[in-house]
């Protein structure tokens, strides 16, 4: 694995540094905390200016053709400033599913507007009392004549106010989990915002009555967990990266709080206890990130993922919390106070530890990979 980044990989960090800078800061993480609509416009233009919306897709549908390496720089430095947008769920997970399974026609129809900024597409997974696993997957699809009828509801559907449409993940008569693209403006269709630990924007979505075309499945019938199971493990590795953004920034601010605030004549920094905590984070942040970046370089040289990818993801995620962790213990009470970034960083490492896979089910892939290898 070669750990050095190219002129042009280094490039695109610093792009994507100076556009989160200007266009979203930790004071517009603020603003649009538990905010309908959630992620600023102006940073969204940016990005499909810059052509990072589609950075992974094919350039025959309108994407930058870039490897899973330029994702993660990419989602390294999003999570670094928490940049609130709908990337990872219409450029990464939507377009994932359509690319790999998508019709000719879906694809033409979606993922150049995708790539652009111009659609924004939401993915409809997880269910009430539901797990990360198919048989948490329980809303109905029922076959009426040349088409479907949904009915039931789905929970953490991020920015689904914004979307245009939903891939929404369905049991059919069958019992198998297909994939569907409902559009959430259809009669039947229901929001109801959400409100989590990190004053994100997520909904509930409940579906009454909601008839889709049959033109309107992605894939084949019955294979709708298999394409949603292969874009996840695609998806972990830049949340993975993401995580280690938010763990690296995190470490940085601490670890200037720990030289500029003094007690009992000298810098906090100072005391043992504090700088051995402080060491370790460095170490583990270090690692997970090496961690991460081997994942996706195995992802963009066509080697296997099943079990970096998991790990990535565990190790990332659980690096952010307890660096976080650490971190709020170091900077005492004001830490929790909301004029201070780092209780920012702490309660988005937890619902990113929550979400997208938890630790649970990543031990369960880990252990299948290893045990199956």
């Amino acid at each position: 694995m070669d750990l050095d980044f190219s002129d042009e990989q280094q490039m695109l960090r610093e792009m994507v540094r100076g556009v989160c800078s200007d266009l979203a800061s930790l004071e517009v993480v603020r603003q649009l905390e538990d905010d309908p609509v959630g992620y600023p416009a102006p940073f969204w233009k940016q990005l499909a200016e810059l052509d990072l919306i589609g950075l992974a897709l094919p350039a025959e549908y309108g994407g930058s053709g870039m490897t899973m390496l330029e994702a993660a720089i990419v989602y390294e430095e999003l999570g670094r400033a928490l940049a609130p947008s709908p990337h990872f769920v219409s450029a990464v997970m939507s377009a994932g599913v359509l690319e790999r399974s998508g019709s000719e026609d879906q694809k033409r129809t979606w993922l150049p507007r995708i790539a652009r900024g111009e659609a924004i597409l939401s993915t409809a997974w997880l269910e009430p009392r539901g797990g990360f696993g198919p048989e948490g997957v329980q809303l109905r699809a029922r076959p009426d004549g040349d088409g479907f009828v949904l009915d039931g509801t789905k929970w953490h559907v991020p920015f689904a106010s914004s979307a245009d449409r939903l891939v929404v993940l369905a049991r059919t008569g069958g019992g198998e989990v297909d994939l569907f693209l409902v559009d959430p403006n259809t009669d039947g269709v229901s929001l109801e915002q959400q409100f989590t630990i990190a004053s994100d924007t997520q909904y509930a979505v409940s579906f009454s009555g909601v008839r889709v075309d049959t033109d309107d499945r992605i894939g084949a019938a019955g294979s709708g967990w298999q394409t949603w199971s292969d874009t996840m493990l695609d998806g972990l590795i830049p949340l993975a990266a993401q995580a280690m953004g938010g763990a690296q920034y995190a470490l940085e601010i601490t670890v200037q709080y720990a030289k500029d605030r003094e007690q009992f004549g000298k810098p906090l920094g100072a005391f043992q206890a504090l700088a051995h905590y402080l060491a370790d984070a460095k170490t583990t942040v270090d690692g997970g990130t090496l961690l991460v970046y081997e994942a996706a370089w195995a992802r963009s040289t066509g080697r296997p993922i099943d079990r970096l990818a998991p790990m990535a993801k565990l190790f990332a995620c659980q690096t952010f919390r307890d660096v976080t962790a650490v971190a709020q213990q170091i900077f005492g009470g004001v830490g929790f106070t909301l004029e201070y970034d780092i209780q920012l960083y702490f309660r988005r490492a937890k619902q990113l530890q929550l979400s997208w896979y938890d630790d649970r089910r990543l031990e369960e892939l880990v252990a299948s990979a290893v045990l199956d290898g």
